[in-house]
Order: structure tokens, then C-alpha cells, then sequence
């Protein structure tokens, strides 16, 4: 920590000799005055360079003297502005798309050459063009299934809301919304994402680390809202087959300020009502979501935005089940330029999850609930000291509130009720890094972060369980009082070393911790998990990740290829013991078991980015493996997601001006299962299993073909009148949804037999989108 703060120090010392003035602003779409994110400013003369940052700004620090600026972004017509510097200035750049057709196949890309210029790695993007066109259930476009065709990223399989990345768990991916946290993404269970693709301007995806969040150990996904257009109304959506959308915008002052408005439901309830099946009628199956954000620019020095989400998934089968799960996010978004060098984004935030269900049947009944709450405030600073160094430093504070659970029941005249009392966490970060040129060819990113996580009171910690359970010691924490600190020093660095314009190499190395854990029966995040903070039995899960990767471009471009060698050490995993019940809220540290966890592997992928031909090929061969104390007879095993190939390839052509067809096709070997050997019975009645090595098998490869083809229908210029035409499953391959054992019939020496179940067969369907 003090090599890094002299390193920086001697910067700042070395940079105060020398007059320089800076050029700084913003980079903007001039259709619908949206900030660009990662635009290139490059000033001809010294051949310097630099990216607007994730709001859209620029700084860039020369001597006096007469300079050409060139301001390029994929897709728009490159702006060249002379200036004759000799004081600091302050100029916006508003590009121009180069045509309607090319600006909607590239919004949201960045500089063609980045993946090899660029000091990130592990780091991927898709813009949304290639998100609308990938073939996708019922026509709906879901950003977080079309990132499970990335290499590296795991879907948790059909109608699965989990993703899994370089052997992480669901628990390991951090979803922000406009920096909102989102813990459940999915919505009837993840038959779809809970992102509404016409309110989302930027999705980025990144492997190791997101630098300015605290609750992270494996990957982060950030996806911004759009601000809204401030120049002119326009109004879209999209009708399907289950569900339909509607999005608004519009200036509110023009050029000053703007709004957006979005929301999306789903109606197979709607259908239900026409059923003359009385047993039909009355049921409920649909989720609906609502996006809204405004912003204001008060002067050049002041930005406000205020953004906010709510989804609702409703399940209801007559009177004897009643699910409801929900996401509720809330930002609001100061951006301030202290001077033309030190720009501020601070940030109070505001997320919950809930989940409720009621049961009831024959005079019984059964009613569960759970949560997550949190109160976050960030400040985040860059500071452009000169052209070959941005130091990012920042501070953030969140308050969580852990609602584990209650249950109440009633069976046979008998009832039951337990509420887990909730439970309360401080975390709290500091992190500083630079982002450093030494060379014309090779950059350097290093930095710090500082965790601290505090269990507070009230609160009744329980410990030496003996074999039926009973914790034998309990200690009383009174309101406020600390429970358990925690605290964490998380080193990171990586490196490019640029070859030459189509060639570098780089290298990373990460340490990152987590504090709040997601207790599961399954694999894949379903709306039952709930979520638990780290305490004096549950220890924080820590890694550390190794990456190094070659990036190649070819044609000018053209194409992208890289391939990515990772391996990650994993610490304090935790998982459901054998027999383990995962419902008993107040005793749960007994029914987990704790251990360590490594993943190796390989990424690979070619695309191809612009022309009338474009798509890519991923594939991943990855090894993840678990050891528990509890199981050391064991020893190593696999994990569930453990699948050690992995191949997707996607492709869209453009057949002609009014016709876009678009393919995708997967591959993946089984996930890992374990079987049983036989049953024996207890008293002659209770059938009980006997299971062979954990996860020492697998179920079915499964593989898959997804087709669209898209009519561009007549419609006015910077309008959208088109149909979507979508077929899941072409071949209708029967891929394995569930694997469960059964006694083999007339066979009673209690051999088992595998019985898998599917769940996607042939799905065509058909979408209308319009934007006027």
C-alpha cells in the first residue's frame, strides 16, 4: 500500500513541472444526445490517445501550441477539431451516425482496435444489435442468455436463471443495474432475464473483477440504462407470442434534460381466462417489469440522473400454491467535475429482494418468505493526471439487511411457526488504482482494495452442535453491538503488451473476497435461495486469479481472436451437507459444510465484427473441481457445472435491406450428477437410497439449434416497422432438463434406473417490433 500511494505521489510531483493545458468534455450521439462510452480521442500531432470513461468523459493534458483532435466511435462519421490551446478548454464532441443501417448494427461498440490496445482482459461486450438478433424463446430479448454464448460463461441450463463463470457459483456473479445490485435476474424462474433490452444502453461483462464494488468474488455484469433522448419523443416496443413491451422517450428541456419510460408483461394469465376448464381458469403465471430514469445537466460542471426498476414474478395454481418473487432497485447519480482533470460520479443506492409462498391443501397449509435489503453510497473519482496515467480512487459504504426466512405450517390440527430474526451487516471499501502507459506499446493497471465487513447486532450466534443439531452454546449480541469483523487487503494487476497494431499479450493476477453467501438446495438461482452474511461459523469466500491471454485482429479489424488461459484458487466454499436441510434458518451453520475449490481452463473465440456477414465462435475447456473436510474420504470432485466443453457460434447476415437472418447453435457436455447404486428399506416400508461417488457422473451432452429471420416492413426513416420470425430447437434435440431415479419396474434387488426429463421441444414464434 505504500509502494502504490509513493508511486503515485512521484506522478503527481513529475507532472507539476511543465505548463500544460487540458482539452475536456463529452463525447455524445448527436440523434439522441446519449453519452459514448469508450469513444477514442486521439490528438494527431503527438499521436496520444485516450477513452471516454464509463459516463462519456474525456480529458486530455498537452503543452500550448495548435492540435488536430480526432474523435472516432464505431459506427458514426469520425469528428476532426482544430484547436489552438493555450488555456484549458472545454469542447463536446457530437458525432454524427454514418447511416441508419450501420448505426444500428454497432450501438454500443467501442474502438475496433480495443481488445488489443486496451490493458483489460477478461473483459467482453456485446452491443445491443447482436442482443436483439440472437434467436432467443418466445422472441423476447434477454441480454443474460445471450451472454451464456460467450466463452467462459455457463448457462445454468433451460429455464435457469443462474450463470456460471470460471467455476464460480450463482452467488459469484454481481448483476448492477445502473450500479444497483439485482439479486435474482430472472424472471418464472429463467425462462427469461428481468432486463427489458429496450431500456439498456451498455452491457459489459467482466471476468475477474469489478473495481468499484464490494460484493463481488468472481465476475460482474454491468448494464447501464439508457439517459433518455434530449432531442426528440420516440416511442417503442414489441409485441410477442406470452408477452409485450412499451418504451417512451423524450427531452423533458431540450438538449438539458431527458426521461425514459419502459415496461414489459407477460399475459399466458390473460389466455387462462378463456379456458372452459374451471381447474384453469382462476390460475396466475406472468411476471411484468417497469424501467423508468430522468436526468438533468444543470451546467457543464453538474449532472443528475435518477434511475429506478421494479419486477414482479406471480405464480398462482387455484388456491394451493401462491408464489411471488421481486425485484426493486432505485440510483440516483451526481456526475461533478471538480476541474478538467478530476471528475466525481456519486452514487446512493437502493435494492431488495422478496420472496413469498403459501401452500395449502386438504385443511394443510405451508407459508415461506425471505429477503435481501440494501442501503449503498459509492463516490467514485477519476483523476486524468496526464495522458499516460488515470488514477481511479473511491469509497463505498453499504448497510445490508439479511431477512433469512420464516415458516409457519399446519398438518393434521398441528401448527407451526418460526421467523429467523433479520440480520444486519456493515460493508464498507476503499480502492485506488492507476492505469499506467510506460511505453508507446506497454500498459500497466495496478491497484488496491480495502474490505471491511462488520456482523452487528441484534443477533444470537450458535455453536458446538451435537448429533441431533442442538447447538450447545449461544451467545446474545444486544442491537448495534459488533458480532464479527472482518477485513480483507485485495492486491490486483495486469498487464498489455502491444506487439504490434494486430497483436498483444497480456497478463492479470486478482484477489478478490466475498461476504454474503446464497444458501441453495440446487444449482442454478431459483426465487426459494436466500442470502446470508459472513459471521463466525461462515467464513468471507476468497480467490485468487491467474489469466494470461494472446488477442489478435485481422483484415483491418475485421476479425477479433484471443485466446485466455485462466487459473483460479477458491477459498472457504460452502455447501448443503448430505441430508442437510436447508430450510432450517435458525440452526443453518450446521447444516453446511465448508472447503476450497480450483478451476483451469482455456477460452478461445473468432468473430467477425462489421460487414454483411458477422457472428462469432466461442469455446471453452474448463476443469472445476470441490473438496470439503467433511468429505475428505472423497477427496477432489467435480462440480456440478463442471462441463469440460463448451462450443457456441452464432452468425447474422444481412440478406438484403428489408431481411436479417440470424443462427445460434450450442454445445455442452452433461452437468455432473450423482447416482444412486440401489435403496435399501428401514422397517420395511422407508425406501432409502445408496449413492455412489458425488457427481462421479454426468447426464446428456446437450445441443441445440435456434434460428430468426427478421422482415424489415416498410417504415419512414429513423423509424422501425419489423417482424421477427424465431425457432427454438430446430431439430427438437430432447436435451436433459432433469435427471431423477426410479426402482426399476419387476426388478427387486433395488437397482435404480435414470429417468431424464426435457423441457424445450420445437418453439416457433413470432414478435412485431415498431419504434416511431
Amino acid at each position: 500500500m505504500k509502494l502504490l500511494l509513493s508511486i503515485i505521489i512521484s506522478l503527481i510531483a513529475l507532472h507539476s513541472f511543465g505548463q500544460k493545458y487540458v482539452i475536456s468534455g463529452y463525447v455524445k450521439d448527436a440523434s439522441s444526445g446519449e453519452e459514448l462510452i469508450g469513444a477514442t480521442i486521439l490528438v494527431k500531432e503527438t499521436n496520444a490517445g485516450i477513452a471516454t470513461n464509463y459516463y462519456g468523459f474525456y480529458s486530455v493534458s498537452l503543452p500550448s501550441g495548435k492540435y488536430t483532435i480526432i474523435c472516432s466511435y464505431v459506427g458514426y462519421e469520425t469528428m476532426n477539431k482544430t484547436i489552438d490551446l493555450s488555456k484549458n478548454t472545454n469542447f463536446d464532441f457530437v458525432l454524427e451516425p454514418e447511416s441508419e443501417l450501420i448505426q444500428e448494427v454497432v450501438v454500443g461498440a467501442e474502438a475496433l482496435d480495443k481488445n488489443i490496445t486496451s490493458v483489460e482482459m477478461s473483459v467482453q461486450k456485446l452491443t445491443l444489435k447482436e442482443i436483439k438478433a440472437v434467436p432467443v424463446v418466445f422472441g423476447e430479448r434477454d441480454i443474460l442468455k445471450s451472454l451464456t454464448l460467450l466463452p467462459g460463461v455457463k448457462s445454468g441450463g433451460e429455464a435457469t436463471g443462474g450463470i456460471f463463470v470460471r467455476g464460480g457459483g450463482a452467488d459469484q456473479n454481481l448483476i448492477l443495474l445502473d450500479e444497483a445490485p439485482v439479486y435474482n435476474a430472472s424472471h418464472l424462474g429463467g425462462l427469461f432475464s428481468v432486463f427489458n433490452a429496450d431500456a439498456i444502453k451498455d452491457v459489459k461483462l467482466l471476468k475477474v473483477v469489478c473495481q468499484q464494488n464490494t460484493v463481488v468474488v468472481i465476475i460482474c455484469i454491468r448494464l447501464k440504462m439508457k439517459d433518455g433522448n434530449d432531442r426528440k419523443l420516440s416511442v417503442s416496443g414489441g409485441l410477442g407470442l406470452i408477452s409485450s413491451r412499451l418504451a417512451a422517450e423524450g427531452p423533458i428541456i431540450k438538449e438539458k434534460s431527458s426521461f425514459i419510460l419502459s415496461a414489459r408483461r407477460s399475459y399466458a394469465d390473460l389466455f387462462l381466462k378463456f379456458s372452459q376448464d374451471t381447474l384453469l381458469k382462476n390460475n396466475q403465471l406472468f411476471f411484468y417489469d417497469f424501467n423508468a430514469k430522468a436526468n438533468i445537466e444543470f451546467n457543464r460542471k453538474n449532472k443528475l440522473f435518477i434511475s429506478g426498476y421494479f419486477g414482479k414474478d406471480v405464480l398462482k395454481f387455484q388456491e394451493i400454491l401462491n408464489m411471488g418473487w421481486s425485484n426493486t432497485t432505485a440510483t440516483i447519480r451526481w456526475n461533478h467535475l471538480f476541474t478538467n482533470k478530476l471528475f466525481l460520479n456519486s452514487t446512493f443506492i437502493y435494492s431488495k429482494y422478496l420472496y413469498e409462498t403459501m401452500a395449502s391443501l386438504q385443511g394443510n397449509s405451508f407459508e415461506l418468505s425471505s429477503g435481501i435489503k440494501d442501503f449503498n453510497i459509492k463516490e467514485d473519482f477519476t483523476y486524468f493526471l496526464n495522458n499516460n496515467n488515470t488514477i481511479k480512487f473511491g469509497l463505498q459504504g453499504i448497510h445490508h439487511t439479511f431477512s433469512p426466512g420464516s415458516y409457519s405450517f399446519e398438518f393434521g390440527g398441528f401448527s407451526y411457526s418460526e421467523k429467523t430474526p433479520s440480520e444486519y451487516a456493515w460493508e464498507t471499501a476503499f480502492y485506488i488504482q492507476n492505469e499506467q502507459k510506460i511505453t508507446k506499446n506497454i500498459s500497466i493497471n495496478y491497484g488496491v482494495r480495502l474490505t471491511d465487513f462488520i456482523l452487528i447486532g441484534e443477533y444470537t450466534a450458535h455453536s458446538n452442535y451435537n448429533d441431533q443439531g442442538i447447538p450447545q452454546n449461544s451467545k446474545y449480541y444486544a442491537k448495534g453491538e459488533v458480532v464479527k469483523n472482518h477485513f480483507d487487503f485485495e492486491p490486483r494487476a495486469s498487464a498489455n503488451f502491444v506487439i504490434n497494431e494486430e497483436n498483444s499479450l497480456k497478463i492479470s493476477a486478482v484477489k478478490t473476497t466475498q461476504y454474503i453467501n446464497l444458501i441453495q438446495n440446487s444449482s442454478g438461482q431459483t426465487p426459494i435461495d436466500y442470502w446470508l452474511p459472513a459471521n463466525e461459523i461462515i467464513k468471507p469466500q476468497y480467490s485468487y486469479q491467474y489469466a494470461i491471454g494472446y488477442f489478435k485482429n485481422f483484415n483491418e479489424n475485421m476479425f477479433e481472436t484471443f485466446i485466455e488461459i485462466y487459473y483460479k484458487d477458491m477459498f472457504n466454499q460452502i455447501d448443503i451437507k448430505d441430508g442437510g436441510n436447508a430450510f432450517n434458518y435458525g440452526y443453518i451453520e450446521n447444516e453446511l459444510i465448508f472447503g476450497i475449490g480450483r478451476s483451469y481452463g482455456a477460452e478461445v473465440s473468432v468473430k467477425k465484427v462489421y460487414g454483411k456477414y458477422t457472428g462469432w465462435v466461442s469455446y471453452t475447456l474448463s476443469k472445476t473441481e470441490k473438496k470439503f473436510d467433511e468429505l475428505e474420504k472423497i477427496g477432489w470432485f467435480p462440480y456440478k457445472q463442471d462441463r469440460n466443453h463448451d462450443i457456441s457460434i452464432v452468425g447474422m447476415v444481412q440478406i438484403s435491406k428489408k431481411v436479417n437472418f440470424s443462427t445460434s447453435w450450442v454445445f455442452y457436455t452433461g452437468d455432473k450428477i450423482t447416482t444412486p447404486s440401489g435403496k435399501y428399506l428401514i422397517d420395511g416400508i422407508t425406501d432409502v437410497p445408496v449413492y455412489t461417488e458425488r457427481n462421479g457422473a454426468s447426464s446428456k451432452s446437450y445441443h441445440r439449434l435456434d434460428i430468426s429471420l427478421t422482415l424489415n416492413l416498410k417504415a419512414k426513416p429513423g423509424r422501425e416497422n419489423t417482424l421477427n420470425f424465431s425457432i427454438i430447437n430446430v431439430y427438437n434435440r430432447r436435451n436433459p432438463f432433469l435427471t431423477y431415479f426410479a426402482a426399476m419396474e419387476g426388478v427387486d434387488n433395488g437397482t435404480m434406473q435414470a429417468h431424464e426429463v426435457s423441457l424445450y421441444p420445437i418453439l416457433p414464434s413470432i414478435t412485431w417490433n415498431f419504434k416511431f
